[in-house]
């Protein structure tokens, strides 16, 4: 099968939906199909070799964030020439209700069309007076996925239809050996040796994975709880990866606890994997606005003991609390409570860590691109032919 894969926000700057698009095109191939994806980037970008840049994206407040979308001339004219050369059977387009390349291919495009919806979002305004442009191209979508119940629920409320539920995959294996960075212990002790403890002398290890200037992260959250709990345990350090600006998040730390803080920016998928095995607790602190969390599962599938917000995408990712704890989202006080908890006792951390690699088999991508594949069959067997753009080249 020819299947052409929409990405709506750049391959420049690392995220969830472009992770989970990649994932997806690397499992759809080697399950032996072709897959192409288009997607926002530099001209000059390192793409792999099945994507194409459809230009240049621009930052664009969207659904509480700053997302870096393509929208314009440009890329409308890329997207008509990609399905036109594509000659694809089936056109996969990721957040299609986002001012992005998504929507310029549903109004391009005819033929089988599937859309998968990863966000949850509110009714706005906005919404509200762009309704009737994206129904035009909403309704030329043949097949519909949602990563998570949250994001079925947005769809239904607020863009009308329904959606079959496939979930975020993740490639287990991937992330579920690797050594710690350098100075970084890990989790596991050598053969015969105790499991650490807080009076080991480390102090232990807690680490964060994300946009680090983005507020509903939560990393406010998390520097309010270390500034707790790095003064009850002196040698507890705290690992951070990702986008923002270092000199701002190292000067919301008190200067006698900032030397404890370590700011690795944004890291290579290597480097990320080695991150979730360098920490004694991955911590998840965010404040909403989060459909699934593809940062927990790849947390999950290294068997980091994981602590994390109780929204409902969290909560319903980690079981209820059974493959990683939860605290009250946005309390700094109960997320340090559960951290030197869990800090004080190894064998809770090894049994989240079993839990979490168990409770992670469900979302490995050798399950869920089968799923997917299915939604292909369903809306190419329906008869609508190869996609192709209906405005000409």
């Amino acid at each position: 099968m020819k299947v052409g894969i929409v990405c709506p926000y750049t391959w420049n700057v690392p995220g969830g939906v472009q992770q989970h698009i990649g994932d997806l095109a690397e499992a759809l191939i080697a399950l032996g199909h072709e897959v192409s994806v288009i997607t926002p980037a530099d001209d000059d970008a390192r793409l792999p070799p099945y994507a194409v840049s459809a230009g240049r994206a621009v930052p664009v407040p969207y659904n509480g964030s700053v997302a870096r979308l393509a929208f314009g001339f440009l890329s409308a004219g890329r997207v008509r020439r990609w399905i036109n050369e594509g000659g694809f059977d089936v056109l996969h387009v990721h957040e299609p209700a986002a001012p992005s390349l998504g929507l310029l291919a549903c109004w391009s495009a005819d033929g089988p069309i599937v859309g998968t919806f990863h966000a949850s979002f509110v009714k706005s305004r906005a919404l509200s007076v762009m309704s009737p442009i994206l129904g035009s191209a909403l309704e030329k979508i043949t097949g519909r996925i949602a990563v998570s119940e949250a994001a079925r629920t947005s769809l239904v409320d607020h863009l009308g239809g329904d959606a079959v539920l496939i979930p975020n995959g993740v490639a287990t294996e991937r992330y579920a050996m690797a050594d710690p960075l350098p100075g970084w212990p890990g989790r596991v002790p050598s053969a015969g040796a105790a499991p650490r403890g807080p009076g080991d002398g480390d102090g232990g290890a807690l680490g964060f994975l994300g946009r680090m200037d983005e507020p509903r992260k939560g990393l406010d959250v998390l520097l309010r709880a270390f500034e707790i709990l790095g003064r009850r345990r002196p040698g507890l350090r705290l690992l951070l990866a990702g986008p923002g600006d270092a000199d701002d998040v190292a000067a919301r730390v008190s200067p006698d606890l900032r030397d404890r803080v370590v700011l690795l920016g944004l890291v290579s998928e290597a480097d990320k994997v080695r991150a979730y095995h360098s920490v004694d607790v991955f911590v998840a602190p965010n404040l909403g606005g989060e459909s699934f969390g593809i940062v927990l599962v790849e947390a999950m599938s290294a068997g980091a003991p994981i602590l994390a917000s109780d929204i409902e995408a969290f909560d319903r990712v980690l079981l209820g609390g059974r493959a990683g704890a939860l605290f009250p989202a946005g309390d700094h006080k109960a997320l340090a409570a559960a951290a030197g908890e869990l800090l004080d006792d190894p064998a809770r951390r090894k049994q989240l860590s079993a839990e979490a690699r168990a409770a992670v088999r469900a979302y490995d991508w050798s399950s869920v691109a089968r799923d997917v594949l299915r939604v292909y069959e369903t809306v190419t067997d329906a008869g609508a032919g190869v996609v192709e753009s209906g405005l000409g080249a």
